[in-house]
């Protein structure tokens, strides 16, 4: 009985290292079969690195002002008792807003022309009796006075029915009617925007160490985000020639066309001062690098050993700014040396790769993505 129960487990150690040596030669061939694995090339997009010639421009935010722009308000007290306009319409100078209560003016103005016309058919007689000797030097002084004085009240009356009678002082948009029939209006009491709306102003700043590079007449482009995809141009008009304390900044204002009337005053937008002078500089497209926080770096195409094939290089960049599709390198990177234009965050250093650029994308200094 003992017999047969040694061999039994000595069959079982027996069986237990075959499987052991079979499993350990399967594992060693595998290894062996993984060290001498070559990974397939990779398929990239490249782009050749090149040197170009950019405009230099000077970037700002600025905010849009009308050329004329006012709150249109009552001159002297009165009560309203027409307002013709509509708000939000155009108007064109000249034409009738608010009418205030001129009853009593007009009530007055009959008999002040009455008096003015008295004092110059009197004045008209003395000078015949001066000219004939028979009234003195200041009788006649006395009869201009009153003449004038006559004349004066009259237009006194006409003045205060042509300021109650309130006009547009130029063509432009109106607002938002901030008065209402009835209501009795205080000097000053505001009655509706008007503005200007083509041309617009556009102020903005720049530091006081870019002042020597900025002159009126300077091309400027404007983009706003309420106009996605469009840009203005327009010229610098005015420089101001005090700097401020507080920022040492400096005012400039450009006036930029709006014939379609889409920019509106107070708006938010950015402003690019075009220089005369241009940059040259190394590109490539802004997909080609691999950005991260210790340093950003591009993978550069290069003949692998013996010439076989191509591999990949790490390489690591400074840049400069945006334009576009495309990036400036000011450091790390040659010109005429190829990247892999695409998908860099799925590769790795030294790794072998095969060039297609039949899908690549069409990089632009200007791009207009489709609306989809």
């Amino acid at each position: 009985m003992k017999k047969r129960i040694i061999l039994a487990i000595v069959g079982l150690v027996v069986v237990i290292a075959v499987l052991a040596a079979v499993k350990a030669l399967q594992i060693g061939a595998m290894i062996d079969q993984g060290k001498k694995f070559v990974p397939p090339p990779e398929t990239v997009s490249t782009a050749v690195a090149k040197a170009e010639s950019w405009e230099t421009a000077l970037t700002s935010v600025g905010t849009l002002t009308a050329v004329q722009g006012v709150t249109v308000a009552a001159e002297l007290p009165g009560k309203v008792v027409q307002i013709p306009f509509a708000p939000g319409t155009p108007v064109k100078k000249g034409d009738l807003l608010l009418r205030q209560d001129t009853s009593s003016e007009e009530a007055q103005l009959p008999g002040a022309q009455a008096e003015a016309e008295l004092a110059r058919v009197n004045l008209h007689r003395a000078q015949q009796l001066l000219a004939e000797g028979i009234i003195s030097r200041a009788d006649y002084d006395r009869a201009v006075a009153t003449a004038n004085q006559g004349q004066a009240q009259a237009d006194t009356i006409r003045a205060a029915i042509a300021k109650k009678t309130i006009r547009a002082p130029f063509t432009g948009w109106l607002g938002i009617r901030q008065a209402n029939l009835g209501q009795i209006l205080k000097e000053g009491d505001p009655i509706v925007t008007l503005q200007t709306l083509d041309p617009v102003y556009v102020d903005f700043t720049l530091p006081q160490q870019q002042l020597p590079q900025v002159r009126t007449g300077l091309a400027i482009r404007v983009t706003t985000d309420s106009l996605p995809g469009e840009t203005i141009e327009g010229r610098i008009t005015a420089i101001n020639p005090q700097v401020e304390a507080e920022t040492r900044n400096i005012k400039i204002q450009a006036t930029v066309a709006n014939r379609a009337e889409k920019l509106r005053p107070g708006m938010f937008v950015t402003v690019a001062v075009g220089l005369p002078v241009r940059q040259q500089v190394l590109v490539i497209p802004a997909t080609a690098v691999l950005y991260a926080p210790y340093s950003d770096s591009v993978f550069v195409v290069e003949d692998g050993k013996e010439k076989k094939g191509k591999v990949l290089r790490q390489q690591f960049v400074r840049l400069g700014t945006k334009r576009g599709d495309f990036v400036a390198v000011t450091g790390g990177l040659k010109a005429g040396e190829t990247v892999v234009s695409t998908g860099v965050f799925k590769l790795r250093n030294g790794q072998d790769v095969v060039m297609d650029n039949r899908l690549s994308p069409a990089f632009q200094q200007a791009p207009k993505p489709e609306n989809n």
